[in-house]
């Protein structure tokens, strides 16, 4: 089976800063895609759109807003269940700076650090929550009436800026999915998410986890707990599964054969978890990414 993503060119031109479309339809209509900029999207007006990035699924309300900071991470905002015939949605493409490196010669300056925070999450897809949405509506609304293109900046690095202030934006896409880079200010943790991110396929055992952290195995799972906001068992789930998802997409495996790469030696298992997490099983999640390839 041939899986295609499609890989956007986007108006915005090289020496551009921003493009900006806002636009009401009717209905979603574009396929999964990527593209080599970075992407504020609004959605207003579309409950029971099924929006798509990476391997993260979800049916969205009446208000939806998430900034994409990944060339390689595909999404897609898709019709599903939704009844409107009038939805606004504003897209705003942009390619100064870059946020994720640490060689950025923008988003490094001491101005842009919460920017910068936010920009690496986004490598994963960050949704924003209702408060964060209300915070900028106003802003977003208006952008893009303005004809200045520097003004049109400042007012739209406001709205980033902003954004970055937001306690509970959240990730969407996994980790070993979106293929970033695992941080975390604690070399205990970096040491144990290394060993899970390369031994995920094996049986990994509390005990030998415990011990990388030189620690017991009850203080741990505390101390892990702490610093991820995560329990260890839902992480490794949560790793092998963006691994299941991107051979999913990636590879002809068979689904018996992802499961017993990631680490799952039982099927029903391995479908149960993928069920639970995914809202669909591993052949209906293969099934639903299977999109034409156009260029455009």
């Amino acid at each position: 089976m041939e899986t295609y993503v499609l890989h956007e060119i986007t108006p915005l031109m090289e020496t551009d800063a921003l493009y900006i479309a806002d636009r009401r339809k009717g209905e979603f209509s574009y396929p999964v895609h990527n593209h080599d900029v970075f992407e504020l999207n609004f959605v207003e007006n579309a409950a029971g759109v099924k929006r798509i990035v990476g391997d993260s699924n979800e049916v969205i309300g009446d208000y939806d807003l998430v900034l994409i900071a990944n060339p390689s991470l595909e999404h897609a905002w898709e019709q599903h269940e939704c009844k409107s015939e009038d939805i606004r949605e504003i897209t705003i493409q942009f390619n100064f700076g870059d946020g994720t490196t640490d060689n950025d010669q923008f988003f490094s300056k001491t101005p842009f650090e919460s920017i910068r925070r936010m920009m690496k999450e986004a490598q994963k897809g960050l949704a924003f929550p209702m408060p964060a949405i209300m915070k900028v509506y106003g802003k977003l609304s208006g952008l893009s009436q303005i004809t200045d293109r520097f003004t049109a900046l400042m007012e739209f690095l406001d709205i980033l800026h902003t954004l970055s202030l937001s306690t509970d934006a959240r990730t969407l896409a996994t980790t070993s999915y979106a293929k970033v880079d695992i941080e975390d200010d604690s070399r205990r943790i970096l040491r144990v998410k290394k060993y899970i991110s390369d031994n995920y396929k094996y049986e990994l055992r509390l005990k030998t986890l415990a011990d990388l952290a030189n620690m017991s195995e009850s203080a741990f799972c505390r101390f892990f707990k702490l610093h991820t906001g995560r329990r260890l068992s839902d992480y490794i789930i949560d790793i092998r599964l963006g691994y299941a998802t991107r051979m999913l997409i990636d590879t002809t495996d068979t689904v018996s054969e992802i499961s017993f790469k990631c680490g799952y030696n039982n099927m029903s298992n391995f479908n149960r978890i993928f069920r639970r997490k995914k809202g669909c099983s591993p052949t209906e999640f293969r099934n639903s990414h299977h999109k034409i390839k156009v260029i455009v």
